[in-house]
């Protein structure tokens, strides 16, 4: 699981970080098969200060003891129609993807050792200056209805003393539903790259699996898309020219690929455009009013800036081709077909096409609600609230939303002492305003709201162990 940036970095630090806040750590023995069983006396839940909407008295907790202290990612996920949390441990031989119940934290599942590739050179990071680590992680994706969990990692196959080896992302793919010991792995894939350790990503937003590497820009300059049921692999290391309308864009060369579909891949061109190849081109798809074409050297309107759940949420010029200071418009689109399903004008700024992304996008579990930090959608009405700052008015970025509307998010103010403790509001997204409310000190906001009728809370323990924590929606 890929820590989102930004809000995540206000609200989850102390998962990257070691030792950030107390707790009794993991209440269950390993039995001989890597389980996790109840110990003779089962210590009590972490103490937690959770929003209203859980119980902070039902629910369970593990423990993942050897992620390092400064690292990019934390192996944990979750695969919320199986109703499963997976988490990635350490094995004598190897790791094991280990499988609980949301709801209860019974075992599951759990797989056979499995060994990734030979960690890459740098890969282990820097704790005194702060460089992140690279390890192997786990994420949860759904193809063609079905829910697959991966272990992934990048690294050298085949390097020994006589050979070089070739660099890959081997991903081990396992079903989410599966159960017992010693699961195997549906199959697994090796995606050859070429790049620096902590400049790879996996996801699947649009359908299929898309693997990314090449830089720390919001869509690295390489791709490749895996379907997961099959195993193929299709590269797109040079995405120039995917889109006709390539031949006589201006900074063509920075084309990216930033979702896969089950149609193809959605591209997204330097300096404005994007569109499915073959299929639809963001003009086809632009909200009334605005112009085709903005700027002084006439770029295409409209910047993808990501996708979640199969949505598409775009930030759109209003000023016209001479780039006059308008406040932007913002939509959201159905990512296989660009159909628009909401917009709204909003004065957060839109980032250029490759520019890193200042929030991650985010949807509620039954994915009516959609945000990006201040930028915020209710997709069953149709309508859009803007919690961006108006100078008086401190602006709200969200981390989390719950299908009733119920959403979670850091209040970012100028004056904010660095380094000062985060301060949390909780809003209502079924009305006009989100009436948001700041929460007591030391909330912890849900990394995952509903899975199973838990909400997904991370933190480090008084051992800077990453502490895995379920509690009960009331």
């Amino acid at each position: 699981m890929r820590v989102a940036t930004s809000v995540g970095g206000v609200l989850l630090a102390a998962v990257l970080v070691a030792g950030c806040s107390g707790g009794n750590g993991d209440s269950r023995d390993q039995d001989k098969n890597g389980f996790a069983q109840p110990s003779q006396k089962a210590k009590p839940l972490a103490e937690l200060n959770v929003p209203s909407a859980y119980d902070p008295a039902k629910g369970w907790d593990a423990t993942l003891n050897w992620v390092p202290g400064v690292v990019r990612t934390i192996p944990v996920t979750a695969a919320p129609r199986s109703g499963v949390i997976a988490m990635l441990r350490v094995a004598s031989n190897g790791y094991t993807v280990e499988a609980k119940a949301a709801d209860t934290g019974e075992a599951r599942w759990l797989s056979e050792p499995w060994n990734p590739p030979t960690p890459v050179e740098g890969a282990e990071g820097d704790a005194g200056s702060g460089e992140l680590g690279e390890i192997p992680d786990v994420t949860a994706v759904e193809q063609d209805g079905r829910e697959y969990v991966l272990a992934y990692a990048h690294g050298m196959r085949g390097r020994d003393s006589l050979h070089e080896g070739a660099e890959v992302v081997r991903l081990a793919v396992y079903a989410a539903d599966a159960s017992g010991t010693s699961v195997k792995p549906l199959r697994e894939i090796d995606v050859p790259v070429s790049t620096d350790p902590g400049e790879v990503r996996v996801g699947s937003t649009g359908g299929r699996v898309l693997v990314v590497w090449g830089g720390n820009e919001a869509f690295p300059r390489s791709a490749a898309v895996v379907d997961v049921a099959t195993g193929k692999v299709d590269s797109y290391e040079k995405p120039d020219g995917l889109l006709s309308q390539c031949a006589t864009t201006v900074a063509c060369s920075s084309t990216r690929v930033m979702a896969a579909t089950p149609d193809g891949p959605l591209v997204s061109m330097g300096t404005g455009g994007f569109g499915i190849p073959g299929h639809w081109f963001s003009d086809d798809v632009r909200p009334h009013g605005l112009e085709a074409k903005t700027g002084i050297v006439g770029s295409w309107n409209g910047d993808a800036y990501g996708v979640a759940d199969g949505n598409l949420l775009v930030g759109w010029s209003t000023g016209g081709k001479f780039g006059a200071p308008n406040d932007p418009l913002w939509s959201v689109h159905d990512v296989r077909t660009g159909k628009l399903r909401a917009s709204m004008i909003c004065a957060h700024d839109v980032a250029d096409s490759n520019e890193a992304r200042d929030y991650p996008v985010i949807t509620s579990p039954d994915d009516r609600y959609l945000a990006a930090g201040p930028v915020v959608f209710d997709l069953k009405r149709g309508k859009g609230t803007c919690l961006e700052g108006d100078g008086d008015r401190k602006t709200i970025a969200l981390a989390a939303i719950r299908d009733d509307g119920t959403a979670y998010g850091a209040v970012l103010g100028k004056s904010a002492a660095s380094g000062s403790e985060a301060v949390i509001a909780e809003l209502d997204l079924t009305t006009s305003t989100g009436e948001p409310k700041v929460l007591g000190a030391g909330v912890r906001v849900p990394y995952l709201t509903s899975v199973n009728g838990s909400g997904l809370f991370l933190d480090r323990d008084d051992d800077s162990s990453v502490r895995v924590s379920l509690r009960r929606e009331r």
